[in-house]
């Protein structure tokens, strides 16, 4: 009997119904699980309910800061999901900044083939912090 295939969890933070649906229909399509959560607080409590590979966050998602906020509090969750902020603007351009002692990325969701090779990326690079972390133990 064949395994099941596991895709990899993503959950999606941004308080735009349409930027939302867009990057999950866009991300399923490129084979991800993806759960949305509309605010900060559906985002936490997501987090603390289920395991993910990634978190993408529009930075503003109600405030200012609360994408970044819900960003900082996915990285300290015991599963370690990649985190990254998505921009909707064509403007935009992919890029990286740091954010305490990890970098972030900044994903221009205009962009379909960039954003899913960004996606995957970010999920390969955590596997490889993981199985490094596993073989140190």
């Amino acid at each position: 009997m064949p395994k099941s295939l596991e895709l990899a969890r993503v959950l999606v933070v941004d308080d735009e119904v349409s930027s939302r649906l867009t990057l999950q229909t866009l991300l399923e399509a490129g084979g991800y699980s993806v759960d949305v959560a509309g605010s900060a607080a559906e985002a936490y409590s997501k987090l603390d309910e289920g395991q993910y590979e990634l978190v993408l966050s529009e930075a503003e998602v109600e405030s200012p800061l609360a994408g970044r906020q819900v960003l900082s509090y996915a990285r300290v969750k015991p599963y370690q999901p990649a985190t990254a902020l998505v921009t909707a603007y064509r403007e935009a351009k992919a890029s990286r900044y740091p954010v305490g002692d990890e970098q972030q990325v900044s994903i221009n969701a205009e962009n379909v083939l960039a954003l899913l090779g960004q996606v995957a990326d970010l999920i390969g690079m955590r596997a490889q912090r993981r199985a490094l972390r596993a073989a140190a133990q």
